[in-house]
């Protein structure tokens, strides 16, 4: 039963982080000039807005039954005009890092409080399921979209960071990445998948004072 209650958690948590994660980035993009993601209702917290078939729930989906030890997943793109935006690339870079930002900030702030309660006598084991979930997937989520592959956000913010003509490269190589992105992302965490966990789970274990 605690390994289905925490199974259930983990997909609710999962849902509502990445959310969380792409609205993010809508509204990084707003108050730098780009309505695109308003216009469009993307800047809500309700989940159908922002699923995706594929990361939202074959992925999560399959991970459970494949026994994994936490759940990786993605939401639809949130959509922005880059040309609208003030700052140039640093502006693109600002927007791609507000979705893993906001999952390292929730997993910091669930992680103290996870802290907090275990020296009270408020903490349930329910409650225990629940914000040892937030910590962990929000820490998954943070390091897994700042890796450095199109299209994850951790390629748009290493561009920034790039000369002109490389810059202007890496964008040509970010737009027809597609599904090739995915495909070599996906063969490089299914091999180092036991060092990116075992290195999340000491993370979080570290932050929340809970280790798995």
């Amino acid at each position: 039963m605690q390994e289905f209650i925490f199974s259930g958690a983990q997909i609710a948590v999962l849902v509502m982080s990445v959310v969380i994660h792409e609205v993010s980035h809508g509204y990084a993009a707003y108050f730098l000039g780009d309505s695109t993601a308003k216009f469009s209702g993307r800047l809500t917290l309700n989940p159908l807005r922002h699923l995706d078939p594929v990361g939202s729930v074959l992925i999560p989906a399959s991970l459970i039954l494949l026994n994994a030890p936490l759940l990786i997943g993605w939401a639809l793109p949130v959509p922005y005009n880059p040309a609208n935006l003030r700052g140039g690339k640093w502006g693109s870079a600002w927007v791609a890092f507000a979705g893993p930002f906001s999952n390292i900030a929730i997993a910091l702030g669930f992680g103290l409080t996870l802290r907090v309660l275990m020296l009270s006598s408020l903490l349930s084991p329910e409650l225990l399921v629940i914000l040892t979930a937030i910590v962990y997937i929000n820490i998954a989520l943070a390091i897994f979209n700042l890796i450095p592959i199109p299209p994850l956000d951790g390629s748009k913010v290493l561009s920034a960071f790039l000369p002109g003509r490389l810059y202007r490269l890496g964008n040509a190589l970010e737009r027809r990445a597609g599904t090739a992105g995915f495909l070599i992302l996906f063969a490089l965490l299914l091999y180092f998948s036991p060092y990116f966990f075992g290195f999340v789970a000491d993370l979080a274990a570290r932050l929340s004072g809970v280790r798995l």
